[in-house]
């Protein structure tokens, strides 16, 4: 029984039909991860504002809370130099002197944080600026990708419909006796399922194949790789250069 016979052209048609499916089911399925993966950078860069925010927040109530310590430190003094001219001895007078003396140390340092938690707060206000110029780039990025999504998929599933009935059409002319090994080898290695052979090598697998499968497939005999299994095809250029 004489083997069937399939056209070189059916079966780079099939390889080509079966790579640009996988190209653009990856594309399909590629367009809801690159707007998830935008949605996440956008609430990163939500939640560094908030962060930065917070942080000038506690900055600025830490330092308001200082600044009520040095104006009751400032009071204080102001007291002690009060007493000092009702002193009733030199003893307590001396004792009011020291007394000053602590508070007016602890005055300086309060205003030394203070004035430290001022600059801090410049600093926050920057981070803060640049927090929100950094979330309004990944909002306007996140709209630009939603935007080209939703324009690309309907025209990627135009080209799906297309090509699976273009490929529905390729398969037809298949013969019979081998649709089925090729459905399998389809079904386990998707676009990858045919080769070419060029210089007498399977362009999947880059193992030899033998000239007397070269031949066998310029007579139009469909074969498959020996090693991989995949289904061989003769490339455009016309030769697998058997006599070499």
């Amino acid at each position: 029984m004489s083997s069937p016979n399939v056209s070189t052209d059916v079966l780079r048609t099939l390889h080509r039909i079966h790579r640009q499916l996988s190209d653009l089911n990856g594309r399909l399925q590629r367009g809801p991860k690159r707007i998830e993966a935008a949605q996440s950078h956008e609430q990163h860069r939500e939640a560094q504002l908030a962060e930065a925010e917070q942080a000038a927040r506690a900055s600025r109530m830490a330092s308001d809370a200082k600044q009520v310590q040095l104006k009751g430190g400032e009071d204080k003094v102001r007291e002690l130099k009060l007493k000092l001219n009702t002193a009733a001895s030199n003893r307590e007078y001396q004792a009011l002197k020291d007394q000053m003396a602590a508070q007016e140390m602890t005055n300086s340092v309060l205003a030394d944080e203070i004035l430290e938690g001022l600059e801090k707060l410049d600093e926050f206000q920057a981070r803060i600026a640049e927090a929100k110029e950094n979330l309004e780039k990944a909002r306007q990025n996140g709209e630009a990708i939603c935007a080209e999504v939703r324009q690309q998929e309907p025209l990627i599933r135009t080209d799906l419909t297309r090509l699976q009935s273009e490929l529905a059409e390729c398969e037809a002319a298949l013969p019979i006796e081998i649709k089925e090994h090729y459905l399998r080898v389809i079904r386990q290695k998707g676009e990858d399922a045919l080769a070419a052979v060029e210089n007498q090598y399977c362009s999947g697998c880059n193992q030899h194949v033998p000239l007397n499968v070269c031949a066998e497939m310029m007579m139009g005999h469909p074969m498959f790789c020996r090693t991989c299994g995949r289904m061989l095809y003769m490339p455009e250029e016309g030769t697998a250069n058997p006599a070499e």
